[in-house]
């Protein structure tokens, strides 16, 4: 990378309005902006990498990115339990060093990130685990990173911001703020130096030689009809077997609509960054990410945001209706047409437009909930989806944790009403979900919070990338296209697979 951090810091204090009695967080503006892949490949083998990523940009959605890595405190719960809070450490550092962002920047400057796995959400229901868990990973791991790199593509800006703590997360330091500034600062530097051995160490890394897990004699595997080197938890007759019995469900009066999903898997043959690389590059999306934690790795190309908090207002975005896409542009329009004019996708949408603004409720000011966008048809590199949007005020005494506990998992990926969906989806999904349907998500120590549905997502571990696909099931659903709307929704992965 050519340029260097600039270190004009007293025309960034005038810039952002900072005052010199209070230093930290430390800001440093990267020049000439960095190319996100580029510093991706320097900090890929760092420890807990993690990088939230709008790789689909516009104007309103995908507008920031974020890289950090080697967090100064881990927090990890590999089964969550019934009425114990999940958050409660991480609430108490984040009431003790509550701080107010700097102006100017992205809004994540430092904080709590991380993954909070589907299974989470037993920590406030009763539900069951599924049957099996070959791949034991935790249901909720996150770090506290004391340095981020912030992009605002808007502006085609980026930023270096340090907070400076020590490794308990009581005090901050200026001199130890500098010397990691400085520490990032170098890496940044030589970043383009060093892009063919960070290529070549990812190469031989041990993620592409693990040995592979015996699946078979663990829980049943079955091939995918017409794509053989996939893998599937169930059989085709088996899925539309479930199918049929959720519609019995949703006559029998238990609930409206459940998601459902296959999980798929493929033996892995290369490091979690090579697929993270090729999925960007093929399958954009506004929240994508990266997710490298001990011996597993999480990556997303999710078109969906699960819960954003800014300046105490809440957003949430949820995708309920999906069309594949046409190669022929007056096919792709009809294809549109159709699925903005489609009775079952609107009703599949406005049931779980109607759940979220009940979640919100728990927490939001009364009154406040409102929905500025219903049914609205979006367009991705493979597929259309239906997307509406609910917006509340967070009620004072209410921290982005309580939204977190109101609201999660997300209904856009369980069913309505949530929690029966949630016991027919462990009754019926013979594995658990892990990463897919929960969040990677950041909690900022300024109160600014962001976080995705993990769908469209691969998680790699022991050998094998699992990805599951899903959609919602209602009265009105064909079984057989069901199934088939789920290989749509997996093209594009097995594509990135595959090349």
């Amino acid at each position: 990378m050519s340029g260097n951090v600039s270190q004009d810091l007293s025309h960034l204090s005038q810039e952002q309005g900072r005052q010199a009695t209070n230093p930290l967080p430390l800001v440093e503006e990267i020049l000439p902006c960095p190319d996100l892949e580029q510093l991706f490949l320097e900090f890929s083998g760092d420890e807990r990498l993690l990088v939230l990523d709008s790789a689909r940009q516009s104007s309103t959605l995908g507008r920031f990115s974020y890289l950090m890595s080697t967090p100064l405190k881990r927090f990890q719960i590999q089964h969550a339990q019934f009425s114990v809070d999940p958050f409660e450490e991480m609430r108490q550092i984040h009431a003790a060093h509550s701080v107010d962002s700097v102006p100017g920047l992205p809004p994540f400057q430092g904080g709590f990130a991380g993954l909070l796995s589907y299974e989470l959400g037993r920590s406030w229901e009763h539900f069951a685990r599924a049957l099996f868990d070959e791949f034991q990973l935790p249901d909720l791991a996150v770090g506290f990173y004391d340095w981020v790199i912030a992009w605002d593509h808007n502006q085609d800006r980026a930023w270096l911001i340090v907070q400076g703590f020590d490794h308990n997360l009581e005090t901050q330091s200026l001199d130890r703020a500098t010397q990691r500034l400085n520490d990032i600062k170098a890496r940044i530097d030589t970043a383009e130096l060093n892009r063919q051995d960070r290529l070549t160490a990812i190469s031989r890394s041990t993620f592409a030689q693990t040995d592979r897990l015996q699946l078979d004699q663990l829980s049943p595997v079955f091939p995918v009809e017409g794509n053989e080197e996939i893998l599937s938890n169930f059989s085709k007759p088996q899925f539309l077997n479930q199918i049929e019995r959720i519609i019995e469900y949703i006559y029998a009066g238990d609930i409206f609509q459940t998601n459902f999903s296959q999980r798929l898997l493929s033996p892995n043959t290369r490091h979690p960054a090579e697929l993270y690389l090729n999925l960007r590059s093929k399958n954009a999306a506004p929240f994508a990410g990266y997710f490298g934690w001990d011996d597993w790795a999480v990556v997303s190309a999710s078109p969906e945001r699960f819960l954003n908090v800014s300046d105490n207002e809440v957003e949430t975005r949820p995708i309920k209706g999906t069309r594949r896409r046409k190669y022929v542009p007056e096919a792709d329009l009809l294809t549109r047409d159709e699925l903005r004019e489609s009775e079952k996708d609107q009703a599949e949408n406005v049931m779980i437009v109607d759940l979220l603004r009940n979640d919100l409720s728990r927490v939001c000011q009364a009154g406040s909930i409102h929905v500025p966008h219903l049914c609205e048809v979006e367009t991705y590199e493979t597929v259309q989806h239906l997307v509406s949007e609910v917006r509340g005020q967070l009620k004072p005494e209410n921290t982005v944790w309580d939204l977190l506990a109101a609201s999660f998992p997300g209904g856009s990926i369980t069913g309505a009403p949530k929690v029966r969906s949630m016991e027919i989806i462990a009754e019926l999904e013979p594995t658990v979900r892990g990463p897919y349907c929960g969040s990677l998500f950041y909690a900022g120590l300024n109160g600014e919070f962001d976080s995705n549905i993990l769908i469209r997502t691969f998680t790699i571990k022991n050998g094998w990338v699992q990805f599951p696909v899903g959609g919602g099931i209602i009265a009105q659903s064909q079984p057989r296209l069901e199934y088939e709307e789920t290989l749509h929704k997996a093209a594009g992965m097995i594509s990135a697979l595959q090349t």
